[in-house]
């Protein structure tokens, strides 16, 4: 018939039923455990761990990988993936510490951020309305945003002189880092935005099911593109954390972190298959990577076979997933 309703809509096909709701519900509580678990168990070994010293500096150390990671979750969520963050990072980096000479701390973060806005644009445009895979986009803007930041610097760290610029990633505020802050901030905007606006009830039901979210008028290619421009701001923001806290503009900053900002969402539950997740689940994917990396530097853990040990947490989130996906 004609007039014939599809047989799925956003509103439907991305209400799971009963039985996902309910493993939805029983993973982000096993996740919530583990992070629990490691913290008692790291307590035990090492009585440094729960020194509020030290766990101020896990909270500093996490800061940069979570706000990266906020940002991948809305990627992640429309079933999409960016591997461009640490270049974007990166990019976002040399420009705050090249201009804030000539142009002031104000205008060069602004057109910092603005930079990493616009790399973002660019994979979302890439992906959304040119039909390039994700995967295949953002790693090609890997290399050009990375290739950016050694062209503007000429491959040699730019200083950055204006100590004002220090407080955001070395001070504190009310007894808390100020980069903690910052990704608190980002956590709970984003959080907001998912959870309680219309575009973000669309980024679950594109990740759901593109094909009906298109069909009940969601513009499905302006919100993948939003989404991709959400990240590039936010990996401007880690990289206003990252060059405050170096107090240098390095063009290899942000290297590899694209795989800790991934393995952070991931570990947190947010399907790589898309329309599942949550920041608060990244937040606690996040410190669940930051606390084990803690744990094994204060017991004297080689740094490569830390390495084994995140790899191997990813496959165990994906395998927990990929079951939770057939269910």
């Amino acid at each position: 018939m004609s007039d014939a309703i599809p047989s799925s809509t956003p509103s439907t096909r991305s209400r799971p039923g009963g039985g996902a709701v309910i493993w939805h519900y029983a993973r982000q509580a096993g996740v919530l455990a583990a992070l629990i678990l490691l913290v008692v168990v790291s307590s035990f070994l090492n009585d440094r761990f729960l020194s509020l010293p030290n766990l101020m500096n896990v909270l500093r150390q996490v800061s940069i990988v979570g706000i990266l990671a906020v940002g991948m979750t809305f990627v992640i969520l429309t079933k999409g993936i960016d591997l461009s963050v640490g270049s974007i990072l990166g990019v976002s980096v040399v420009l705050f510490a090249g201009l804030m000479e000539s142009l002031g701390m104000a205008v060069s973060i602004a057109l910092g951020l603005l930079a990493a806005m616009a790399l973002g644009l660019t994979n979302g445009l890439g992906v959304a309305f040119a039909g390039v895979p994700p995967f295949i986009m953002t790693l090609g803007m890997l290399s050009f945003a990375r290739g950016l930041a050694f062209i503007y610097t000429g491959g040699t760290p730019v200083p950055i002189l204006d100590e004002r610029f220090y407080e955001l990633g070395n001070g504190y505020s009310f007894g808390v880092p100020n980069p903690t802050l910052i990704f608190l901030a980002v956590l709970l905007i984003s959080g907001f935005v998912l959870a309680l606006t219309p575009f973000g009830r669309s980024v679950y039901a594109i990740g759901s099911n593109e094909d009906a979210s298109r069909l009940s008028g969601v513009p499905v290619s302006l919100y993948k593109t939003i989404v991709y421009v959400i990240s590039g701001g936010v990996a401007g923001v880690a990289g206003l954390v990252y060059a405050s806290q170096l107090s240098v503009g390095t063009p290899i900053a942000g290297q590899a972190y694209e795989l800790d900002a991934i393995a952070a969402v991931v570990v947190g539950g947010t399907s790589l298959f898309g329309g599942r997740g949550s920041v608060a689940g990244t937040l606690i994917g996040t410190l669940i990577i930051g606390v084990l990396a803690n744990i094994l530097n204060l017991t004297g853990v080689d740094p490569f076979v830390q390495q084994l040990f995140k790899g191997a947490l990813i496959v165990i989130a994906v395998m927990i997933m990929a079951r939770s996906s057939r269910a």
